[in-house]
């Protein structure tokens, strides 16, 4: 990577479940610490299913010395429920938000909370709160699955950054070109502030398809059938991993993407070492 370019790295992470969990998730983030991250974001489960978890992974990792920002959803909430969350993390000194709709967990039924999109939850931050928190949202490049069309998707994007988001972090992609046609439509509808491409490691190859099956992520065929023949050689996925990934990131700064937001699944050591390559 040249030495004139000095893009933000930004890291996500998501609650641990159990004391096995949070000794790796502080392990991972001091590792990835090398990385210099801008910030580092912090999930939350369907409907608000971990509320605290996402509170305390947060604490933990402002501790560490990062700029944590949880992520906030509103499917399944009041706007008490929102304005009670907002207070606590002001109050704590929080300053970023990862502003989302969220998806309703299962048996929750059509109890959507009184906001239904995120454009709605960017507005009521800002209403609540001013300036105080420099809100995220997603963007995707390859289409949200319930998305009626690209076209409605884009003005679903763009309706969030209207109603005061801040900058965006896009659904992981492996096929750079989708990235670049998105951002280029979203300049064309006024569209100015940073979208930062999230970035997945791979690492696993059934857990790769099933995430991306969810998401509506894009696995070329070719890494497809290149992870397929590797079957249970998680060395050779993992280094075949790096090598596309490593190669996916260098593209996409080389042609002007402001930085990588990396998805780590509480693991350092593919994010590390993409980064590492980049670094060379």
């Amino acid at each position: 990577m040249s030495d004139s370019i000095s893009p933000a790295f930004s890291l996500e992470f998501f609650p641990p479940r159990d004391l096995a969990g949070q000794e790796r998730l502080v392990r991972a983030a001091k590792q990835m610490l090398a990385i210099q991250p801008k910030y580092v974001s912090v999930t939350f489960g369907a409907g608000g299913s971990t509320r605290a978890g996402t509170a305390d992974a947060v604490r933990t990792l402002r501790n560490l010395g990062c700029d944590a920002a949880p992520h906030l959803s509103c499917v399944g909430a009041s706007r008490q429920d929102l304005r009670d969350i907002l207070l606590s993390y002001k109050n704590e000194g929080v300053r970023r938000v990862v502003a989302l709709r969220g998806d309703l967990p299962s048996g929750m039924g059509g109890d959507a909370g009184e906001l239904r999109y995120a454009n709605e939850l960017v507005s009521f931050i800002r209403e609540e709160t001013g300036d105080w928190f420099h809100i995220e949202v997603a963007a995707y490049p390859e289409m949200h699955p319930q998305a009626a069309n690209p076209s409605a998707d884009l003005a679903h994007f763009v309706a969030k950054m209207q109603a005061g988001a801040d900058s965006a972090i896009t659904q992981y992609f492996f096929n750079a070109d989708a990235y670049f046609d998105f951002v280029e439509r979203a300049r064309a509808k006024g569209v100015s502030a940073p979208i930062v491409p999230g970035i997945m490691p791979i690492t696993n190859h059934t857990q790769l398809l099933r995430f991306s099956e969810m998401c509506g992520a894009e696995v070329p065929r070719w890494i497809r059938l290149r992870l397929a023949e590797f079957g249970d050689d998680k060395a050779s996925i993992r280094a075949f991993g790096v090598d596309v990934v490593t190669e996916l990131c260098q593209t996409l700064l080389e042609n002007g993407a402001p930085g990588l937001h990396f998805y780590t699944l509480n693991h350092a050591e593919a994010p590390m070492a993409i980064w590492k390559s980049l670094s060379r």
